[in-house]
């Protein structure tokens, strides 16, 4: 497809920066538009796919990441071009349904996770989730379409985040290893492509596995012992008592399951 003929495609489904750059009334939520120069960077080394402008797959992927950065940085749901701002509902594994405005809010991240023994989205905000993973993934966590499996009114396509585990998962030291996700959604969308709902499956089970697996920071690693050695800690009576009473015995700890991916059998 030339460059004529992309630029005939509506706005939102052509590249990112081009929606930014012609967002010039846009509410930013940092006052200024993001720049996506690193996220540039990281794909040209490490995107395992190269879609031909004009291609289906070229469509949906500008789609996805336009509403991504719309969702992260657009503070106002009804100037999002990508998505029928009204209508929108958005899921992750059949979880709980956001609106546009309720994502806004929540925040990407948030949609993503849930509660789960390694993360409780239902106790985060759209700042503090996001200071969470840019935390864990400092050089980024860019996101990438694999394949299209169908293609207008009900898009069903698979697709790839991934990123250097070169930070710290709250408490949890980092690996240094690259981290990937592998999901697949179906968005249903109108006949000028704009997004009406959309559904994605992922095992953030085993994701989680993968942000926990370096153990626990030097600093989280304080035992009551060390704590009480430190002052931080004083034993009382009470508690001896209990120590005496439950010695050798081995507590059990109920976590509630994380969210596993229904999926998750055809992602890997």
């Amino acid at each position: 497809m030339s460059a004529t003929q992309s630029n005939s495609l509506p706005l939102w489904v052509q590249d990112r920066d081009t929606v930014i750059a012609q967002s010039t009334d846009a509410e930013w939520r940092y006052q200024t538009p993001p720049d996506y120069s690193r996220s540039k960077e990281n794909l040209a080394q490490e995107s395992i796919c190269n879609h031909l402008e004009g291609t289906l797959e070229a469509i949906v992927q500008n789609l996805v990441r336009t509403f991504e950065m719309e969702a992260s940085f657009k503070s106002d749901p009804q100037q999002w071009l990508s998505v029928v701002s009204d209508k929108f509902r958005v899921t992750t594994n059949g979880g709980v349904e956001y609106t546009a405005a309720e994502l806004g809010v929540a925040g990407t991240y948030n949609l993503f996770m849930a509660d789960s023994q390694h993360y409780k989205a239902s106790e985060e905000d759209f700042e503090s989730s996001g200071k969470i993973f840019h935390t864990t993934f400092p050089e980024g966590f860019p996101w990438e379409l694999l394949e299209v499996f169908s293609g207008p009114p009900n898009v069903t396509f698979k697709w790839r985040h991934w990123g250097h585990f070169n930070g710290s998962y709250k408490d949890f030291a980092g690996t240094g290893e690259m981290v990937e996700v592998i999901g697949m959604s179906i968005a249903r969308v109108t006949d000028d492509l704009k997004i009406v709902s959309l559904e994605h499956y992922f095992d953030n089970t085993l994701f989680l596995d993968k942000l926990t697996a370096g153990g626990k920071t030097t600093t989280s690693k304080l035992t009551a012992n060390e704590k009480q050695g430190n002052g931080q800690e004083k034993p009382t009576f009470l508690g001896i008592i209990k120590r005496l009473l439950n010695w050798g015995e081995k507590q059990v700890i109920s976590e509630p399951p994380a969210s596993r991916c229904p999926f998750s059998a055809l992602l890997r």
